[in-house]
């Protein structure tokens, strides 16, 4: 076929096709051998130069290709390139790189493009100017604002985890349990550990994520609320759970950022899904541009007082800050102490052991690093990890029980008492530790013990605590506290045969259910579970059960009325209502506690309590009677007593003795 009826194809640069820089070509064509709408006879053009011509208005060719001012012009653009780079061109007349010579072209091949851009890819410069560059070796640039020196996974997205490790998982499933089922995180927490399998390091690490992520919570939401794009309170609970966990990461643990960032998306695709997963990859790495500093001058910009500035710092609802401030004055401590109460309260506790008297050993505690307590006998501070891999923890002969509480049971047991001393109560029992440590310390003085407790879930737990007693020195009962007299009645037969039906008691525990502020280092959460109503609507049963435990003591007999609460409203204000009553008259709480705590030499060499001088946890309340009742000797220094744990490092027990009258 001739080349005048060569259909026209386009300038591919191939042979007989217009614009292919060959003779031919034709359709459109007026003469031969012309290209596309060129007339005169000649070669064709590039399809890049024949759009400038046609731009141009030009279309004569001279029958031997590009015109010679073409030619010069092309030479020019050359020369202008070569000398721009300082290096000699490869060109090609013939080549298809002619029809370039209008674009941007450096001259480099790919692989020595590539080489120049690795050989710059660190400059110091960002790409299209505007700061310093932050690249990694992969030429990704980050603007970060503080952390300046930043790690990526090496890692494509196809080959990052999609699995989280074990002990972040196990983490998940207990703050999940704690936020959806209302679970505590003590009670959880360790059999977690144990069906997972965790080794000392993970379950370490485990711990340290689960209580960590539940104390600071109100500060972590105060932080993300800046980073989500929606009120925090609209973040579904388990994408709320794993942002909260790599914002404790980030921010208070020695957690590497992209480690951090990397486990949390990990996490998130393995329980919740690739888009919650995406979400909180962008939040966290938002979190991780700041400090903890930078996140905590920010937090604090709009508090309103002094009050909520503590409350978003140290992470405790202004309710609790208010209680605990008034709690301090009202037991004789300044109230400029509250910022080191509410530190105290954030700082994981040490696990105290006590080895129930006369049938527990510390030995075995101690061969496994346990060492002595300084603050009650009988006692050790254990770090070592999993308690139920000791065999006197697990025979019940040694417990986990914090010194605040052991210092309280001993110290009613050492009261001063006349008259007879065999038989014992504990009101609330529920879940057993003081009990176990009154049982144990009665059967050296000859005293059996019963132990009431309302929930029979609870109760079984009190009869697993005193299992390691011999069973005819104690009886637990369940019941009402409130009616103890009708259930000691019931359950007659089942009394231990040194105490009579319708006998009083000599030494009476009432262990009243409180709201628990003073074990938030133990259970954080709880802090974000209570509110000041719960505080009103126990405040009638505590005054209902220490006037029933009264009931239950004999003349002269004593009572300990015990909180694991320092609020005003739960422990000075129920002892000043009984105590206007006349029934009762108050001890010297505080002595009884110095008494029973170590003591060490003094200067002349006499024994000094370690509960003496800055320690000592003693308040004289005011008292009042009220008119009409009857007059009643008071004790030599009636005084009650409130550990605390920026000062002894327990928890914030309250103990009043009281002597009825």
């Amino acid at each position: 076929m001739s080349n005048e009826k060569r259909p026209y194809k386009g300038g591919h640069g191939k042979s007989g096709h217009a614009g292919n820089g060959k003779p031919g070509n034709g359709k459109f064509s007026q003469g031969s051998g012309q290209g596309k709408f060129n007339q005169g006879s000649g070669q064709g053009e590039g399809g890049a130069k024949r759009k400038r011509r046609r731009r141009s208005g030009s279309g004569a060719g001279s029958g031997s290709g590009v015109s010679e001012q073409n030619r010069q012009q092309s030479q020019n653009q050359r020369s202008q390139i070569q000398n721009f780079q300082g290096r000699p061109q490869k060109w090609d007349d013939n080549s298809r790189s002619e029809s370039r010579t209008g674009r941007r072209f450096d001259g480099l091949t790919s692989v020595e493009r590539a080489a120049r851009r690795a050989k710059t890819e660190h400059d110091d410069t960002k790409r299209g100017g505007g700061g310093t560059s932050q690249r990694n070796k992969s030429g990704h640039e980050r603007n970060r604002r503080s952390m300046s020196a930043r790690e990526f996974s090496a890692a494509a997205p196809s080959a990052r985890s999609r699995t989280a490790d074990t002990a972040r998982a196990t983490v998940f499933d207990v703050l999940r349990s704690v936020a959806e089922s209302d679970a505590y995180a003590n009670l959880v927490l360790p059999k977690a550990i144990r069906s997972h399998r965790l080794d000392h390091r993970d379950a370490g690490f485990a711990t340290e994520l689960t209580y960590g992520t539940l104390r600071h919570q109100g500060t972590y939401d105060a932080i993300l609320s800046r980073c989500v794009d929606r009120p925090i309170e609209k973040v579904g609970t388990t994408t709320l759970i794993v942002l909260r966990m790599g914002v404790h990461q980030l921010l208070n643990m020695r957690v590497p950022a992209h480690a951090a960032l990397n486990q949390s998306v990990s996490l998130a695709r393995e329980k919740i899904g690739a888009g919650p997963a995406s979400f909180i990859n962008a939040v966290l790495r938002r979190v991780s541009e700041r400090t903890p500093e930078e996140w905590h001058e920010l937090i604090i910009e709009d508090a309103k007082d002094d009050t909520e500035r503590m409350a978003l710092l140290a992470s405790h609802p202004g309710w609790i800050v208010r209680s605990m401030r008034q709690a301090l004055v009202a037991h004789g401590r300044p109230a400029s102490e509250i910022e080191q109460l509410l530190e105290a309260d954030n700082l994981a506790p040490v696990v105290n052991l006590v080895a129930l008297p006369g049938l527990g050993s510390l030995d075995e505690a101690r061969e496994q690093g346990a060492v002595d307590g300084e603050l009650v006998e009988g006692s050790a501070l254990y770090a070592s990890g999993d308690l139920a891999r000791l065999e006197s923890v697990r025979e019940g002969t040694v417990r986990a029980q914090d010194a605040g509480s052991q210092l309280v049971a001993r110290a009613l047991a050492a009261a001063p008492l006349d008259g007879t001393d065999t038989a014992w109560l504990d009101l609330c029992a529920g879940p057993g530790g003081k009990a176990a440590l009154l049982g144990a310390l009665g059967i050296q003085r000859g005293a059996s013990l019963v132990a009431n407790e309302a929930a029979p879930h609870r109760a079984q737990l009190v009869e697993s605590s005193m299992r390691p007693l011999p069973e005819d020195s104690y009886t637990v009962l369940t019941g009402d506290g409130r009616q103890i007299r009708e259930t000691l009645r019931k359950n007659a037969s089942d009394l231990p045969g040194s105490i009579e039906p319708g006998q009083l008691f000599d030494r009476v525990m009432v262990d009243v259910p409180c709201s628990g502020l003073g074990a938030l280092r133990r259970r954080p959460e709880a802090r974000w579970r209570k509110s000041p109503r719960d505080i009103a609507e126990l405040l009638p049963l505590q005054r209902q059960l220490l006037d029933a435990a009264i009931e239950a003591t004999r003349p002269g007999g004593v009572i300990a009325y015990v909180t694991c609460s320092p609020h005003a409203a739960e422990t000075q204000n129920i002892v000043a209502e009984v105590l206007e009553s006349g029934a009762v008259s108050l001890l010297d709480s505080a002595a009884a506690l110095r008494e029973v705590a170590l003591h060490t030499e003094g200067a002349n060499g006499e024994p000094v309590s370690v509960l003496a001088g800055e320690k000592d946890p003693g308040h004289t309340p005011e008292i009042k009677v009220k008119k009409g009742a009857p007059v009643v000797k008071a004790s030599e220094n009636p005084t009650t007593a409130q550990l605390w744990p920026h000062v002894h490092g327990t928890d914030a027990m309250f103990l009043a003795l009281l002597r009825k009258n």
